[in-house]
């Protein structure tokens, strides 16, 4: 006895004809009634009375027609029940973060992924960029957010945005009145940069050279909150990405200055490993990321 078998002999009983019953399960007529007949000797009763018309069913038919129609009603909700429960979002998604991503920023994608899928679960490291990459490649992290990303044999990249870059200033510095700065503005100034071995160094540093301007390094760090703070205490001025700022520029502690030079944008992007199968949660946290790269 199959659910096929079952829905056979409803619509028969619903129809009030082995025809039309066939008919609406794509079989022949012949195939239908020798269902019906072996079905009858199974159970040893008859199920419909074939002496009338249309056909009726016998009692022991009504008690298996309702028997069927609960059945199939069971079916169908087992089958609903099932089909949300695949499509339910949950289990855990590792990323990997540099620090200038913002702890404030993920707690926001966070909340918006956890009030969307609320079984899943979203874990956030930050590290040092190269760290990003091993923690990608070694599959400790699902996703990574890196600046200046670069594919390889192994990873893959999505890019995520281009954040504008800006001149970071203490309020009450020389070149805090400015509405535009140019290049040669910084010209002699004290500088405060990234650790040689970042991209970030090497991207703005090509942007002074390419523009003749000399600055005088005084302080150098691997992340942008620690060179925020050295600009805020006035040790020197900075180039930094101008989302990165908006919090201390808020606060009155920063003042952030148009370069007047088009063209400088920090790249982020989201690393993956290749060939690397995502879970739903990691799909859906992805999406997410996508569909907030500027927020």
């Amino acid at each position: 006895m199959t659910f096929e078998n079952l829905k056979l002999f409803k619509d028969i009983a619903q129809t009030k004809s082995i025809s039309r019953g066939a008919k609406l399960n794509g079989i022949s007529q012949s195939a239908a009634s020798q269902q019906v007949g072996e079905l009858e000797r199974i159970l040893e009763v008859r199920l419909l009375d074939r002496g009338t018309r249309p056909l009726t069913l016998t009692p022991a038919g009504r008690l298996y027609y309702d028997m069927c129609r609960d059945a199939l009603r069971r079916k169908d909700e087992f089958n609903t029940a099932l089909g949300r429960l695949r499509s339910q979002v949950e289990g855990s998604v590792r990323v990997a973060s540099i620090y200038s991503v913002g702890l404030s920023e993920m707690s926001r994608l966070e909340a918006e992924f956890v009030r969307r899928f609320p079984q899943a679960h979203l874990q956030v490291e930050y590290l040092r960029p190269e760290k990003v990459f091993e923690a990608v490649v070694n599959d400790q992290a699902d996703l990574g957010l890196v600046s200046y990303p670069e594919p390889n044999k192994e990873i893959a990249v999505i890019p995520w945005r281009e954040e504008e870059m800006v001149l970071a200033i203490a309020p009450g510095h020389a070149l805090s009145d400015l509405a535009v700065a140019r290049p040669e503005d910084l010209r002699g100034q004290d500088y405060i940069g990234f650790d040689e071995d970042l991209p970030i160094r090497r991207e703005v540093d090509r942007f002074l050279r390419d523009h003749g301007v000399q600055v005088n390094q005084v302080m150098h760090f691997d992340n942008i909150q620690m060179i925020k703070e050295a600009v805020a205490l006035g040790s020197g001025v900075s180039i930094l990405p101008e989302r990165n700022l908006r919090a201390e520029v808020d606060r009155g502690r920063l003042v952030a200055v148009t370069l007047a030079a088009p063209g400088l944008f920090r790249p982020v992007g989201i690393i993956h490993r290749r060939r690397h199968k995502f879970s739903r949660a990691v799909a859906a946290f992805l999406e997410l990321l996508k569909a907030k790269p500027a927020e």
